[in-house]
């Protein structure tokens, strides 16, 4: 099917061309507490299941490719997998990758639904300098949830250099439509914090902090925000391998 195909499609809200390789940037973070990913799964038990029995879900999954997301980057590259496996036992899950990075550069890929087909786009993405273009990301999932349904969006970013009013009415408009915005910071930049938060109350989704090239705490907020987009919290208790096992017991 077309949609398993590497490639990408205009995106509404950018600059669109082929998606190619990968450059760095170091975080300097201090390590998030443990209680962010703990306060983030809490939020997600508190959703509603996304879609219909059966039904295969739709995640937007949006990154910041600007320079300082070099390391996450790579990192997030190994660990999408682990989000589509997540939400195989309940119907399986079609991803949209989206990403900004230059001069208002902001691309969309064509939905995948295997694993190995995203891993394809990523790894050809470098990162360059930029600002950030959240507000791009919040209104192509809203025109993407226009066409069809849309689950859920997640964004990896660091960083938030516009302005929080506008993104705070894009947020409302995706919480209107239904479709909830897992905000995951990595470090703790006090104004993007403020800035994910927001977004994530007003659009009914959720937000996560984790350390700097943490692996293991990106990982567990991938899989959760995955589960929800293709059965909500019913889709965590079907799994029984031991990043769904550690979730559950932080969520009973």
């Amino acid at each position: 099917m077309a949609k398993d195909r590497p490639g990408t499609t205009p995106a509404p809200t950018g600059r669109q061309d082929p998606i190619s390789p990968t450059s760095p940037k170091t975080p300097d973070a201090a390590p998030s507490p443990r209680a962010d990913i703990d306060a983030f799964l809490a939020q997600v038990r508190g959703l509603s299941p996304s879609g219909q029995p059966g039904q295969r879900g739709r995640l937007v999954f949006a990154l910041d490719a600007t320079m300082s997301r070099q390391p996450t980057w790579d990192t997030a590259c190994r660990l999408q997998a682990d989000m589509f496996r997540e939400a195989t036992a309940t119907g399986g899950l079609d991803v949209q990758l989206v990403y900004y990075r230059g001069i208002s550069e902001c691309r969309a890929s064509r939905w995948v639904s295997q694993p190995e087909r995203l891993s394809d786009l990523m790894v050809r993405i470098d990162c360059r300098g930029g600002h950030t273009q959240i507000g791009k990301v919040l209104s192509h999932a809203r025109q993407e949830t226009a066409r069809q349904r849309v689950q859920a969006l997640v964004f990896v970013g660091d960083a938030m250099e516009e302005k929080i009013d506008d993104l705070s009415q894009a947020a409302g408009e995706l919480g209107l439509l239904g479709v909830p915005a897992f905000m995951f910071q990595e470090g703790d930049d006090p104004i993007a914090e403020q800035a994910f938060r927001e977004v994530a109350r007003l659009s009914k989704g959720a937000y996560g902090r984790f350390s700097a090239g943490s692996a293991h705490e990106l990982a567990e907020l991938l899989k959760a925000a995955a589960a929800y987009a293709a059965g909500g919290m019913k889709a965590l208790s079907a799994r029984r391998d031991g990043g769904a096992v550690r979730l559950l017991a932080q969520l009973r």
